[in-house]
């Protein structure tokens, strides 16, 4: 890892919307930042929901210690819902949160930060088809292509990709655009 660069994890599981993952990812690395992939197993391959990418898992949730990493990005499609079913990305996602670490996440991506309990009382948004089910403990939508609250960064869609980029990286504190 570069001097000065960031490391930053990207949580992933099979499904994901592949350019909510392949735009933030090279975004972040393309001025040296270290983007680790942590899914449910090490050394898997995963592609996306499109089959236009593929990306192979750096760690399992279990071996991640969030206190290593300066942001955590949680891309869209279906994964969120298989890394939501995982109490080590649960914890990790918790523990992130806990310390204050930026956590960005598109699309589907809240679900992993409703199902943490990270939206209680709090405005956030997402893909608009699963508002409804995102909106308990208090959270209240709001359709517009990126909400932050606190330390939570989330966007809509694909075509959010842009502001949800940029506010990641104004987050975490490094050049890469």
């Amino acid at each position: 890892m570069a001097q000065g660069s960031k490391k930053v994890a990207f949580l992933l599981a099979e499904g994901f919307e592949d350019s909510e993952m392949k735009n933030p990812y090279e975004a972040i690395v393309k001025n040296g930042n270290d983007a680790v992939i942590i899914g449910l197993e090490k050394g898997v391959e995963l592609t996306g929901k499109r089959g236009t990418v593929s990306y192979t898992t750096h760690m399992s949730a279990e071996e991640a210690d969030p206190s290593e990493f300066s942001a955590v990005i949680i891309p869209g499609g279906k994964s969120p819902s298989h890394l939501r079913e995982s109490d080590a990305i649960i914890r990790f996602v918790q523990e992130a949160d806990g310390q204050g670490v930026p956590i960005s996440a598109i699309c589907h991506g809240p679900q992993v930060l409703q199902r943490a309990g990270l939206l209680k009382n709090k405005s956030f948004t997402s893909y608009p088809g699963i508002a409804e089910e995102i909106a308990v403990d208090g959270a209240v939508f709001l359709d517009k292509p990126v909400v932050v609250e606190d330390n939570l960064i989330m966007s809509r869609t694909p075509d959010d990709e842009p502001y949800f980029i940029e506010e990641t990286i104004k987050r975490l504190g490094v050049d890469a655009y």
